[in-house]
């Protein structure tokens, strides 16, 4: 039976303009593909990004590209399906990430099976996600974090003031901090500051320095009083032994590695290399999140509260408690648009 691939653009208003060291968004615009037999349907998801060059233009492109193939895969393995079209879409990760994943969606649903349980035991544990608090002044940093209680914040820095925006932070929460410095500093302040924020109960801080500032990564792995994870050094699967060198532990994001097919690969290399391993989001709907917590269990940490920072979503699928991920009583990912 030939299967039907469509897409369609939305707009996700943010609660919260949302500032990293590198731009601000208020609204975020986003892909949504669907795969369909007519009776069992996947989704997926990509965002607009202009740091990875994923654009409206880019990603129409991409998914008109790749249509035939999806068309024509009724009966293939995901990971068939990954192989088939990844030579096509080798220069944009994000469509095929989105593709990746409504397949294993559309596959799972067509099996009657959870998709993590293709992986996982789907009773297994699970870690809390972090939601996210973007730069802005310190009392509206505050406030942002009293309107959300929350067991685990990933504090955006980037900024002159790093150290004074956490301190004044840490007065009005005792919950767990993750520092995200988005590339922003250089070796010796992450050093500098890693001892400051060990004491300030930060758990670890992500991608510290220029993606392709190895040296100075090395410099940092070896003297930071913190374990130093990597988030824009580590893009795909290549990147996985690289970053053994450099740091303690790997950022995996399906959209920029292309999918849950090689986030699995990577996870297999990262255990053997002894790795840490987290896995992170863009801000992305309901649909892209429900797709990322499958791969949940086999994790140490998650970011994954894309929809937690939207004013409106567009799908029902995941949602969280505190923290901690509550699946939908559904097969696949479990995502649903609204009608």
């Amino acid at each position: 039976m030939e299967l039907t691939f469509s897409f369609q653009f939305y707009d996700l208003p943010l609660q919260h303009p949302f500032q990293i060291s590198r731009y601000t968004v208020t609204v975020q615009k986003t892909a949504i593909v669907c795969i369909t037999d007519g009776i069992y349907f996947g989704y997926g998801e990509a965002t607009v990004n202009p740091y990875y060059h994923s654009t409206l233009e880019r990603l129409t492109e991409s998914f008109i590209k790749i249509q035939p193939q999806v068309e024509a895969a009724s009966g293939l393995h995901p990971e068939e399906l990954w192989k088939n079209i990844e030579p096509i879409l080798k220069h944009d990760y994000f469509a095929l990430c989105a593709v990746d994943i409504a397949f294993w969606d559309f596959y799972a649903r067509k099996s009657n099976r959870t998709l993590r349980s293709y992986w996982s035991d789907e009773e297994a544990i699970t870690p809390l996600t972090s939601y996210t608090i973007g730069i802005d002044s310190i009392e509206k940093m505050q406030q942002k974090i009293m309107e959300k209680p929350w067991p685990i914040y990933k504090i955006k820095l980037g900024t002159s003031n790093d150290i004074e925006i956490v301190e004044g932070l840490r007065k009005i929460t005792d919950s767990v901090f993750r520092i995200d410095a988005n590339c922003a500093w250089n070796a010796e302040q992450a050093i500098n500051y890693s001892k400051i924020l060990k004491d300030l109960n930060v758990e670890f801080i992500e991608q510290p320095l220029k993606a392709d500032d190895s040296e100075g990564m090395k410099k940092v792995k070896l003297e930071s009083y913190l374990p130093v994870i990597a988030d824009e050094s580590c893009q795909r699967e290549t990147d996985v032994s690289i970053c053994a060198e450099l740091f303690h532990g790997i950022n995996i994001k399906v959209m920029k590695c292309g999918g849950i097919t090689p986030a699995l690969r990577m996870i297999r290399a990262a255990r053997e290399a002894q790795l840490l391993l987290m896995a992170g989001c863009m801000t992305e709907s309901t649909i892209g999140i429900s797709g990322l917590v499958q791969i949940a269990p086999l994790l140490d940490y998650l970011d994954a509260d894309g929809p937690l920072l939207l004013s409106k979503d567009i799908a029902d699928g995941v949602r969280f408690d505190m923290g901690k991920i509550v699946y939908p009583n559904a097969f696949g990912s479990g995502a649903k648009l609204y009608t």
